[in-house]
């Protein structure tokens, strides 16, 4: 039988899979304005607001639920990981909007070194295709598949430090695209750590088993 926080709960499911869908092309949208060179920077800032916008709706659906009805602890763990995955979402945001704003001040990859453009790219697709795995899983709500982001988060970790040991020994000609792309590996690495974020509360929603996949 259904009961009365069902149509909730459903509610705010919709609403997540809509914001991570919206992370995802906020992400793909700055990183690849920032490889490409492209002025994405307004539309970013709109995207991003949106997902706060969003994550603030899911805190405000949340707390509702919980007001209006007697949720048992089944349901209370559905509320719980709703709100942290959504303002994970927003992180996604706020960190494409940092990489837009680099993008805005300092340039893109135009006037770096080869092996820049190339590093950048490879941990850009990478860290995209967690975002995009998050997204899956929270919709199919599959934590063996959320559970994956283990791994990949460690490659990305790898990449990172590997990229800053080679800037290192090696930086590029221009003061703007040492700068520039520091901040930009730095926030790619934190997007990473997020998709692993979400991935524990969706474990966490689907089998109330708490595990720490980073």
């Amino acid at each position: 039988m259904s009961r009365l926080i069902d149509t909730g709960l459903e509610q705010l499911a919709n609403k997540l899979v809509r914001m991570g869908e919206l992370a995802y092309r906020t992400v793909s949208l700055s990183l690849h304005g920032y490889i490409e060179s492209g002025n994405t920077h307004s539309e970013v800032l709109n995207l991003s607001d949106a997902l706060v916008l969003m994550a603030d709706e899911v805190e405000d659906k949340t707390f509702e639920l919980i007001a209006r009805y007697q949720p048992v602890a089944s349901d209370l763990r559905i509320l719980k990981s709703s709100m942290k995955i959504a303002y994970d979402f927003a992180r996604y945001g706020r960190y494409a909007l940092d990489v837009s704003q680099i993008h805005e001040r300092l340039g893109g990859l135009e006037k770096c070194e080869d092996w820049v453009r190339e590093s950048i790219t490879e941990m850009s697709d990478m860290v995209l295709s967690m975002v995009h795995t998050s997204v899956e899983s929270l919709k199919s709500h599959d934590a063996e598949l959320a559970k994956t982001l283990s791994e990949t988060e460690k490659q990305a970790d790898d990449m990172y430090f590997k990229y800053l040991d080679r800037l290192v020994e090696n930086a590029p000609a221009t003061t703007k695209c040492t700068i520039s792309s520091v901040l930009a590996v730095r926030y790619l690495e934190r997007i990473a750590d997020h998709a692993t974020y979400i991935a524990e509360s969706i474990v966490y929603l689907t089998t109330g088993e708490k595990v720490t996949i980073r």
